[in-house]
């Protein structure tokens, strides 16, 4: 187990390993859940990762299963004490979406991002984040609103300070010429792209109105990577109708080639800053 690791991404390694030992004993999710008498979901919520498992479930899941070794059984119980410890974002679960994007956004090595709307949260200014809480959230306490920033601001820290995360972010160009907040804040917020695109760990490229139709037409997206562990890469698509994290293989390298192709057609970091630039306030 990497030390690099948090407990996401240990609760995912987890139910991989679950799964794998499920399928070599010929059962389904179904068969387990009658066995112990669980909710019809749980196995589901246990592989996937969506749920804590105990060393206790887990011990008994193996013995189910017939793995006999003993070696492979305690270590795959450590792995799920340390993948229950506590995280920074644990007093946020409350206003965190389904899912734990924000836990693998942390736990992650790179992140290829794409916006069509607005900016990526991690490059968000503190006053564009109120702004499209004010638009979205009219309705949340100004205590409520105040977390939910906060939240936001604290991702950022991944962008920066050691083992930095390494962001590919592609917008489209209405994003930058969409006015969020007001003229002040919207200078204020180009002015801190270009900053942070500076960065020797963030690649912000435009896909201008030109570029024409894509396959991100769609909406948002985003592809989590783990160099040690690819097999545990996900992309994570956001919408209205709810939240989806592909986890196949062939599908994740379908739009990891999709993403690739998107960055042809975006321009080059360069001729990015140089539009940004031409929108600021002389």
């Amino acid at each position: 187990m990497s030390t690099d690791e948090g407990p996401t991404l240990r609760r995912r390694r987890l139910g991989t390993e679950l799964k794998r030992c499920r399928e070599r004993a010929g059962l389904t999710q179904e068969n387990v859940s009658r066995h112990f008498e669980w909710h019809a979901a749980k196995v589901t919520r246990i592989e996937t990762a969506r749920v804590a498992v105990t060393p206790r479930d887990v011990r008994d899941l193996l013995v189910l299963y017939g793995v006999d070794d003993e070696q492979y059984r305690e270590a795959l119980m450590d792995l799920a004490r340390s993948s229950r410890q506590k995280t920074w974002w644990t007093d946020y679960r409350d206003i965190m979406r389904p899912g734990n994007f924000i836990g693998l956004e942390a736990e992650a090595a790179s992140l290829r991002v794409w916006e069509p709307i607005v900016l990526p949260g991690l490059l968000q200014t503190e006053d564009y984040i109120r702004a499209l809480m004010r638009t979205g959230r009219s309705t949340d306490s100004p205590q409520h609103i105040d977390r939910r920033v906060a939240l936001r601001l604290k991702r950022q820290d991944r962008l920066r300070g050691a083992n930095p995360l390494q962001l590919f972010a592609i917008i489209d160009e209405s994003v930058v010429r969409r006015s969020v907040g007001g003229p002040d804040v919207m200078d204020h917020q180009l002015r801190s792209l270009i900053d942070v695109a500076q960065l020797p760990n963030v690649t912000v490229q435009i896909l201008p109105f030109d570029a024409g139709e894509h396959p991100f037409l769609g909406g948002s997206a985003a592809l989590l990577e783990f160099p040690e562990t690819t097999h545990l890469d996900v992309v994570y698509l956001e919408g209205l109708a709810g939240d989806l994290y592909e986890e196949q293989h062939s599908e994740v390298a379908r739009y990891r080639a999709e993403f690739d192709q998107l960055s042809t057609r975006a321009l080059d970091p360069r001729l990015t800053l140089k539009m940004i630039e031409s929108l600021l306030r002389a």
